[in-house]
């Protein structure tokens, strides 16, 4: 069974990816909204599939990391695609950890980025959550 199960919806000329967290339905957002060029992804903490949180702030972010890939690429983009992403933490003093794990997989990308202290994010247990926005160039003919 695959860690991260996306699925796809058209919704008003947007396609949607959810995850099918409970929390979507909820709250009313997508994990991802595809409008056009341009891929928006929601603020994704390190929750793995059974709902269970490492105690590392770095397998927290390379899995909220992993999730946001996943969720780019079922609407139709690229990791490289990735222009932005905005890091929430709940402890800036292991910001190094966390900006480690964020640049293993966006060191050659060098998307723009930010990274703040929140006071606490919507589970007690996550440490850090992403977003991260995609636009999708044209190839070169």
């Amino acid at each position: 069974m695959p860690e991260t199960e996306i699925t796809v919806s058209e919704w008003g000329g947007r396609r949607r990816a959810s995850t099918g967290r409970k929390w979507e339905a909820i709250v009313g957002y997508s994990r991802a909204v595809r409008a056009g060029n341009t891929i928006s992804v929601t603020g994704t903490v390190g929750v793995r599939a059974d709902g269970s949180y490492d105690k590392s702030a770095a397998a927290q972010t390379r899995r909220a990391l992993s999730v946001i890939r996943a969720a780019i690429e079922a609407l139709g983009g690229r990791l490289e695609d990735v222009v932005r992403t905005r890091i929430y933490v709940t402890d800036i003093s292991i910001w190094e950890e966390i900006g480690r794990a964020h640049a293993e997989l966006f060191g050659k990308i060098r998307p723009a980025t930010t990274m703040v202290e929140v006071r606490r994010l919507v589970d007690a247990e996550a440490l850090v959550e992403i977003e991260a926005d995609a636009i999708i160039l044209e190839s070169p003919a």
